[in-house]
C-alpha cells in the first residue's frame, strides 16, 4: 500500500480542488481498509466469479469475495476485470472459471447465442489475461452453459446447445485448451452443480465458487484501486482550473539550453493518417461531384438500416413519358454489374443527380463530363448534359450523341455561368427509345495539381500545409474490413474506373475505390510525403461481425502473401517488371518509392494472427530486406494485445511496431514520461492514431494537451519515429468519430485548432534534439506539469526551433538562455496560438520579434510558441 499511499500524497500536492483530494483519501483508505482491518487476515476466502446483464449485453466477468460463504462483498463496485473482444458486440455470458494443476486461472464463456464458438481465455492472478481465443465446435448449434472438469491428463469440456430446438449436450476433451478433441453428443454430463447462484447486493447471479487464499483477493482490490486512481488522474481538465489555480499569479521560467547534450531523433514525427470514415473519400478527398455513378449502391452497404440505399440512390426520374430501371445484363464491365436503363416515349424527361447533397459549382470553373451509353432500341441521338440550380435556372450545359449499339464512353466540359453550392445535374435525351447509360462523372478541371480523376483542390491543399513526411492510407479497420469477404484489396482499386471493384465500407457506406492505391501514391508524390500503406495481417477487424477469430485459410495465405509482394513491386519495381510495367502503363513509369509497409491495424494478438503476421513479415523480408514492416500492438497503448504484439515484435526482430491511443487531456498532462522508459535497442514506436480527447473539443484545450504530448515525443525523437493523428477528415452532417482534424463540407473547409498545432510541429521540425533545463519560480508538481519546452535544431535550414506549451491559465514571463546555440540572427519568427480552453476558432499569429524581445519572452495563458531562430554564419 506505500505505493498507493505515496502516490495520493503526491497528488494532493499538485492540486488545490477538494473534491478531488477527497476521492483520492476515500480511494486510500478503501485500501486501507483492504489490508489493514483484517489485521489477522484468514488463510483463505470465498471466490464468486461472475457477470450481470447489462441492458442487451453481459459485459464483464466480475468478482466477489466471502469469508464464510454467506455474506457477500463485491470487490471494485463490480468493476470488470476480464471483458470479451469478440465481434462488435463484445458479450461474455455465463462465464466459467477453472484453476488448473499448475495454479492458471482458465476462463471459458458464451459469445453469444448465434454460434458454436468456444471462447477462452488464461490468467495468473485474475488480473491480467492473455490473448483470448475462440474456438469452433459446431457449425449447426450455440454453445451455452460451458463447464470444465479435470479427467485424468486431460480436461473435459461440456456445453448446451439450443439452436435446433431441442436441448443436446456436447463434450470435447483437451490437454492444452489449443487442440480439441472431435465434438461428442452425450446423454448427459458427469457432474452436476457446478455453478451456484448467489445473491449479490439484492440481485442473483449465477457463476462458480472458489476457495483462494486472502491474497488473491487483495490482488484484485489493489489493482481495480490502481485503476480507480488512474481514472481520476486522467479526468483532469482545464475546466478545474479556477479552483486548482486559484492563487496562482503570473511565473517566471528561466530556460537553459544545452548543445552539448544534444541527440538526434527522428526527422519524419509529423505525418497524416487517412481513412475513409466519416465520409472522407467519396464526396470528401476525391473530387468527383456525382453520387453513385455506377449505379452500385446496395442495401448491405449500410447492413439494411437504410431502405432508401440501393441502384437508385441520389437519382430520380424528371418528366413525362419516361421510365427508368436498374438492370446488369451485359454490362459496361462485370466489376460494375448495374447500370441505368432509360426507357424514352417522349424527349421531355431527364435523369437528374443530387450529387453528394448538392453539387457546388465556381461560376467561370470548367468540369468534365463523361458516361458510358448504349442504345438498345432506337436509333438513339442527341443528350443535353445540364447543371441547374435548385429553382430550376441553366448554370452550365452541353450536348453529346449516344448513337452507338455498344458501351461507349462519351466527354464533354461544362462552364460553370454561376457559384452554386447545391446544383444538381441533368441528363435530357432528345431520342425516343431505350439507353443504358453508366460510370457518369462530373469532374472539377482544377484538382489539386490538376490530376485527372484527381483530389478536391482545397481540402488536398490543406492536408500539404501540414507538410507531412509520410501519410498512412487507405485506414486502419477498413484495411482488414468487416470480415474477411470485406477485406480492402489493393488490386481491386487500380486501373481503370470501370474495372475497379466497389465494396461496402467497414464504417457503414459505399466506397466506388475512384481514390484508390495509384491515386494515393500519387497525392503522397505530389505533397513530398513518403507512402505507408497499410495491408491486412491475414485476419480480419476486431470489430468486423464474427470477430477476429478466424483468418485466411493457411492453404490461401501462400497467395495473399503474393498479392502483398505484387503491391511492393508495384510500387518500386522497374517498368519492365510484370507490376511496375502496369503502374507504368497507369502514367508513372517512375517508381514511388516505397520504404515502409504496414501489416494489420489493432489486431488482436491471437494465435491465428502471429501465424499469418510471421508468415508475411518472412516473405517480405526474404524477398525485400530493404522495406521497413511496421507491426502492431492493438488498439490501446496497455493491456494484453500491446503486450503481445510488443513480444511479436521482440520475436521477430521487427524495426518498428504501430501504437494506437486516443486519450483524455489529464492522460495527456499525466504521462509525460510515458516514451522516457522504452528500450532505445528495440523497436521504433509510430504512433499511428492518437487524438485528445476534451469536454466540447475539439478545441484549445485538446489541442494544447496533442502539443504537450507531441513536445515530449520530440524528446524521445530517438525512439518514436513517425506520429499522425487520427481521424483526419470528417464531413459535417455525416461525421462518424469524434474528435477530427479537419471538418468540411461541400464548399467549405473548416480546420480545428488542432489542425495548427500539428501544422506548427510539421513546418518547424528538426532533426535534433537539445535538451533543456526549466525553473520556475512555482515548483510544484501541478504547475510544472503544465509547461513543455522542446527545442530542436533542422540541419537542413540551420535553423533552431524552441517551443513552448504552458496549459496553465496565468502566463510565463521567460528567460531564455540562448549562449550555448551560437551567433543567431536579430530577427526571430514568433508565432502563438492562444485562447481559451473551450475556443475552438482560433489561428496562430505570427510575427517578427526582436533577439532582445525574446530574452524575456512572456508567454500567454493557454498558449503554443513557436521561436524560429536563424543562425547568423
Amino acid at each position: 500500500m506505500k505505493k498507493v499511499k505515496d502516490l495520493i500524497i503526491r497528488d494532493s500536492k499538485k492540486t488545490n480542488n477538494k473534491k478531488r483530494i477527497l476521492i483520492l483519501l476515500l480511494i486510500f483508505f478503501t485500501a486501507q481498509f483492504s489490508s489493514s482491518i483484517w489485521a489477522k487476515e484468514p488463510d483463505s476466502v470465498y471466490l464468486f466469479a461472475y457477470t450481470k446483464q447489462d441492458g442487451k449485453r453481459a459485459n464483464g466477468l466480475m468478482f466477489a469475495w466471502s469469508a464464510d460463504g454467506k455474506k457477500w462483498h463485491t470487490i471494485g463496485s463490480e468493476y470488470r476485470y476480464l471483458k470479451s473482444d469478440y465481434g462488435r458486440d463484445k458479450t461474455l455470458i455465463q462465464p466459467f472459471l477453472l484453476r488448473d494443476e499448475q495454479g492458471i486461472w482458465h476462463c471459458f464463456w458464451t459469445l453469444n447465442e448465434r454460434e458454436g464458438l468456444l471462447a477462452h481465455t488464461t490468467s495468473e492472478d485474475l488480473v491480467k489475461w492473455k490473448s483470448q481465443s475462440y474456438n469452433k465446435m459446431l457449425s449447426n448449434d450455440n454453445c451455452l452453459s460451458i463447464e470444465a472438469v479435470k479427467k485424468g491428463d486431460s480436461y473435459d469440456v461440456s456445453w448446451i446447445g439450443k439452436l435446433s430446438g431441442k436441448e443436446k449436450i456436447y463434450s470435447v476433451t483437451t490437454q492444452d485448451f489449443k487442440n480439441f478433441s472431435g465434438v461428442k453428443e452425450i446423454a448427459s454430463r458427469a457432474n452436476t452443480n457446478l455453478r451456484n447462484t448467489i445473491n449479490i447486493n439484492g440481485e442473483n447471479a449465477t457463476g462458480t465458487v472458489h476457495k483462494v487464499k486472502w491474497s488473491v483477493v487483495d490482488g484484485l482490490m489493489k489493482a481495480q484501486q490502481m485503476v480507480a486512481y488512474k481514472g481520476i488522474l486522467n479526468g483532469e481538465s482545464t475546466h478545474d482550473d479556477a479552483t486548482r489555480f486559484s492563487s496562482l499569479k503570473q511565473l517566471e521560467a528561466k530556460v537553459n539550453i544545452n548543445s552539448s547534450e544534444s541527440k538526434s531523433i527522428s526527422d519524419l514525427l509529423i505525418g497524416v493518417f487517412f481513412e475513409d470514415l466519416n465520409y472522407a473519400a467519396d464526396g470528401g478527398l476525391y473530387a468527383e461531384l456525382i453520387q453513385n455513378r455506377d449505379f452500385e449502391y446496395v442495401l448491405s452497404d449500410k447492413e439494411g438500416k437504410d431502405k432508401d440505399w440501393n441502384s437508385r440512390k441520389a437519382w430520380e426520374l424528371k418528366g413525362k413519358g419516361a421510365s427508368w430501371t436498374i438492370d446488369s445484363i451485359s454490362p459496361v464491365h462485370p466489376n460494375n454489374k448495374h447500370y441505368a436503363k432509360l426507357k424514352l416515349e417522349s424527349t421531355d424527361a431527364a435523369l437528374v443527380s443530387e450529387g453528394f447533397d448538392g453539387i457546388p459549382l465556381k461560376a467561370g470553373d470548367k468540369y468534365n463530363f463523361s458516361l458510358f451509353s448504349k442504345i438498345q432500341e432506337g436509333k438513339g441521338g442527341q443528350v443535353l448534359i445540364r447543371l441547374v440550380d435548385k429553382d430550376g435556372k441553366v448554370c452550365g450545359e452541353n450536348t453529346l450523341n449516344c448513337t452507338s449499339a455498344n458501351w461507349k464512353k462519351q466527354e464533354i466540359v461544362l462552364t460553370a455561368t454561376q457559384t452554386v453550392a447545391d446544383a444538381k445535374l441533368e441528363i435530357h435525351p432528345r431520342f425516343q427509345g431505350t439507353v443504358a447509360i453508366d460510370m457518369i462523372s462530373l469532374f472539377p478541371q482544377k484538382t489539386f495539381k490538376g490530376r485527372k480523376n484527381g483530389l478536391r483542390a482545397d481540402l488536398a491543399q490543406t492536408i500539404a500545409d501540414l507538410k507531412p513526411k509520410f501519410m498512412r492510407f487507405p485506414g486502419g479497420c477498413l484495411a482488414h474490413g468487416d470480415g474477411l469477404s470485406n477485406m480492402y484489396r489493393w488490386k481491386n482499386t487500380i486501373g481503370p474506373l470501370e474495372a475497379r471493384v466497389p465494396q461496402r465500407n467497414i464504417w457503414d457506406y459505399h466506397q466506388t475505390v475512384g481514390l484508390g492505391y495509384f491515386e494515393y501514391f500519387q497525392f503522397c508524390e505530389d505533397i513530398g510525403a513518403l507512402p505507408l500503406p497499410v495491408v491486412a495481417a491475414g485476419v480480419p477487424c476486431q470489430n468486423s461481425n464474427g470477430g477476429q477469430q478466424g483468418g485466411i485459410p493457411m492453404e490461401q495465405m501462400g497467395e495473399y502473401v503474393q498479392e502483398v509482394l505484387d503491391l511492393i513491386e508495384w510500387a518500386n519495381g522497374g517498368v519492365n517488371t510484370k507490376w511496375g510495367k502496369i503502374r507504368s502503363e497507369s502514367g508513372h513509369p517512375k517508381p514511388f518509392n516505397l520504404k515502409y509497409i504496414g501489416v494489420g491495424n489493432e489486431d488482436m494478438i491471437t494465435d491465428v494472427f502471429e501465424e499469418r503476421f510471421t508468415m508475411i513479415y518472412k516473405a517480405i523480408k526474404e524477398k525485400y530486406p530493404e522495406i521497413t514492416v511496421i507491426g502492431t500492438s492493438g488498439p490501446f497503448l496497455e493491456g494484453t494485445d500491446y503486450e503481445e504484439g510488443w513480444q511479436i515484435a521482440d520475436k521477430l526482430g521487427l524495426s518498428m511496431v504501430d501504437e494506437h491511443g486516443y486519450q483524455s487531456v489529464g492522460w495527456y498532462i499525466n504521462n509525460q514520461d510515458f516514451y522516457d522508459s522504452y528500450d532505445r535497442n528495440k523497436a521504433k514506436v509510430y504512433l499511428g492514431e492518437y487524438a485528445a480527447r476534451a469536454k466540447g473539443g475539439p478545441n484549445l484545450e485538446s489541442a494544447l494537451a496533442e502539443a504537450l504530448h507531441l513536445a515530449n515525443i520530440e524528446r524521445n525523437g530517438d525512439v518514436v519515429a513517425m506520429t499522425s493523428y487520427a481521424p483526419l477528415l470528417a464531413k459535417e452532417k455525416f461525421t462518424q468519430w469524434n474528435p477530427d482534424m479537419i471538418y468540411f463540407n461541400n464548399t467549405e473547409v473548416k480546420p480545428t485548432v488542432g489542425y495548427y498545432v500539428q501544422q506548427l510541429f510539421g513546418q518547424n521540425a528538426g532533426d535534433t534534439y537539445i535538451p533543456t533545463s526549466l525553473d520556475l519560480s512555482d515548483r510544484s508538481e501541478a504547475v510544472k506539469k503544465r509547461i513543455v519546452v522542446s527545442v530542436v535544431h533542422d540541419k537542413a535550414s540551420g535553423d533552431y526551433i524552441v517551443k513552448l506549451v504552458n496549459l496553465l491559465p496565468v502566463s510565463v514571463k521567460t528567460k531564455l538562455d540562448l549562449s550555448s546555440l551560437g551567433q543567431l540572427e536579430t530577427k526571430v519568427s514568433y508565432t502563438c496560438l492562444s485562447g481559451q480552453p473551450e475556443d475552438k476558432q482560433l489561428r496562430p499569429v505570427t510575427n517578427s520579434i526582436s533577439l532582445s524581445e525574446v530574452m524575456e519572452k512572456e508567454i500567454p495563458a493557454y498558449s503554443f510558441s513557436v521561436l524560429r531562430f536563424k543562425n547568423a554564419k
